[in-house]
């Protein structure tokens, strides 16, 4: 087999690849709307029944599902945690807080919206940001925690007042950290005080809870955090990478394993009812996610709730029982913003994780560190995708010797491959035992090229994964024409070029023992795999074009190397 038959073989694998994982889309697109249509936006949602999940635009008539029950640490059978619901704030109890990467505005009980100020929602001067979290409307998603306690707790709808009447909270020239402050007083006296701390140039919010039961009683409570959207239409196409991004929620369990669920699979794989402690729970989406996480030494419960087109997950617990004078604390973080995997690796164990690479994990993520080292250097991503395949090109430099050096024989003796096929004409057997002869006589491997291509394809595909997750990569330029190396080449010029360097690595290539129809769907690869290329991340189709002319290249040097050789030898022993 030589390495034009094995291109073709892997260049099909590839595309049978990308087709399977578009069918798989395709399949959870159709059991998303084997769900039935979305309701008018005419009823509101805050008229569902207590302890469920509303629906956000659905009837109330609707049958809402329940959140799962599951036992509080240290408290058998409490009541399942307040419901995320779309019910709009009083404005006197919104406030701002904000950063220099980070804008939300949020209440007591409930982050609303969430505006990541560094990444533009499009490659334009005066494009807005990205909305991350938006409570209301199609693009709904939101933040919440509050407490349950028999005796009387605020909840993420409400409660809590601001404890100043400050509105805008911002980070000024000098500091390092910005706060917030919300109270809440029972009636016996018990008090809780919920702080909203912001860092300079971080996603992450710190939410502190400090419980003060000042009443002659004893107190009992637990807290609870959850997040809750409408998943976003996404348009399910093999020419767009996002359609393959995973979105639904994720979350790290008490083994200490990263475990995810689509939306569509909430209720076919059964509910989720763990005891977890150090873990964190997630809903992820394309570039971004938001995800809370618990403080570590305090267990709580996951669990996963669906109703109608809303999706939520939530971390309920610890537990307090707080004797009168008591005081306790509970502290955990929201993260809301992109998927930068060096930054998340020391937020979190295992949230690193949230860049989902699927079944390309292994591969995937030391090619995205690599990159980022690469990046460093050239400070470009374009060209730090260029240096990753003078690497990759360098690691398998002894394989690609062999393989180019059994080439170059290849092509030496092509003629007198043809001399046995005209030979031996329809005597298939013969002929193949005569080649099997050749073969061995002059010490050539024809299943040279094989290895080295199956090993590229891997790298291939991880890094198209890398393109889809890697939000450093997005919107980011290479040089002149692209501006954009996660879309396509505007005016398909790096396509064209690999339609150029196939053409040419082919002329090269030994064709002996292929049958005209076969060189007929060779000499017709480089346009279909040009075509189909276009419609790539250019990103992924650099990498490619790379790969092509630096083979292409060494294909030459060792041809004329060992085929100058081969000459010599086959002179002599004449």
């Amino acid at each position: 087999m030589n390495q034009t038959r094995t291109f073709l073989i892997i260049a099909w694998l590839m595309v049978a690849m990308l087709l399977w994982m578009e069918w798989n889309k395709e399949q959870a697109h159709e059991a998303m709307r084997g769900q039935g249509p979305v309701a008018p936006a005419a009823e509101a949602a805050s008229a569902a029944p207590s302890g469920t999940l509303p629906v956000p635009g659905a009837p109330h008539t609707a049958a809402p599902a329940q959140i799962p029950t599951a036992n509080i640490p240290a408290a058998p059978g409490p009541k399942p945690a307040a419901a995320p619901t779309m019910s709009a704030a009083p404005a006197s109890t919104t406030i701002t807080l904000r950063n220099d990467v980070l804008r939300l505005t949020l209440d007591g009980g409930t982050v609303r919206r969430a505006d990541l100020l560094k990444f533009p929602q499009e490659r334009k001067k005066d494009s807005p940001p990205v909305r991350l979290l938006q409570d209301s409307g199609k693009d709904y998603y939101v933040a919440q925690s509050g407490w349950y306690s028999a005796a009387g707790a605020p909840n993420h709808e409400g409660g809590f007042v601001p404890a100043q009447a400050q509105r805008d909270y911002a980070l000024a020239q000098g500091q390092d950290t910005v706060s917030a402050s919300f109270v809440w007083t029972g009636a016996g006296g018990v008090a809780i005080r919920r702080t909203y701390t912001l860092k300079r140039g971080d996603y992450l919010l710190t939410v502190r809870d400090d419980v003060d039961n000042a009443s002659a009683a004893a107190w009992k409570g637990y807290v609870y955090r959850q997040l809750s959207r409408i998943p976003p239409a996404i348009e399910s196409s093999i020419m767009r990478p996002t359609s393959f991004s995973f979105n639904g929620a994720a979350w790290r369990n008490d083994e200490q394993k990263y475990d995810k669920r689509k939306y569509d699979e909430y209720a076919e794989d059964g509910p989720l009812n763990v005891t977890v402690g150090g873990g964190w729970v997630a809903l992820l989406q394309h570039y971004f996610f938001a995800a809370w996480i618990p403080q570590k030494d305090q267990k709580a419960v996951f669990s996963l709730a669906n109703a109608g087109n809303q999706y939520g997950i939530a971390a309920a617990g610890p537990e307090f029982t707080l004797a009168p004078g008591q005081k306790a604390t509970t502290t955990a973080q929201l993260w809301v913003g992109p998927k930068i995997q060096e930054r998340l690796q020391g937020v979190a164990p295992g949230l690193e994780r949230t860049l989902d690479y699927g079944i390309f994990t292994v591969i995937a993520q030391p090619i995205h560190w690599t990159l980022a080292m690469l990046h460093k250097l050239t400070h470009n991503w374009g060209w730090a995708i260029v240096l990753l395949v003078v690497v990759i090109k360098l690691l398998l430099y002894p394989l690609s010797a062999a393989q180019y050096k059994s080439m170059a024989k290849l092509r030496k003796f092509q003629p007198r491959m043809q001399q046995l096929k005209e030979r031996y004409g329809e005597d298939k057997e013969k002929y193949q035992q005569a080649m099997i002869d050749l073969y061995k006589k002059e010490k050539i491997n024809p299943a040279g090229g094989c290895l080295p291509i199956f090993i590229q394809m891997p790298v291939f595909l991880s890094l198209y994964w890398v393109l889809v997750e890697a939000v450093e990569l997005r919107q980011a330029p290479w040089m002149l024409w692209v501006q954009d190396l996660t879309a396509n080449d505007p005016f398909f010029i790096l396509p064209i070029l690999n339609v150029a360097i196939m053409w040419l690595t082919q002329r090269m290539t030994p064709m002996a023992g292929m049958d005209p129809t076969q060189q007929k769907m060779m000499q017709a690869m480089p346009l279909i795999i040009g075509v189909t290329l276009m419609f790539f991340p250019a990103g992924l189709v650099l990498y490619w074009v790379t790969n092509g002319a630096l083979g292409m290249l060494q294909q030459w040097w060792m041809m004329k190397k060992y085929g100058e050789k081969t000459e010599h030898k086959a002179t002599v022993s004449k």
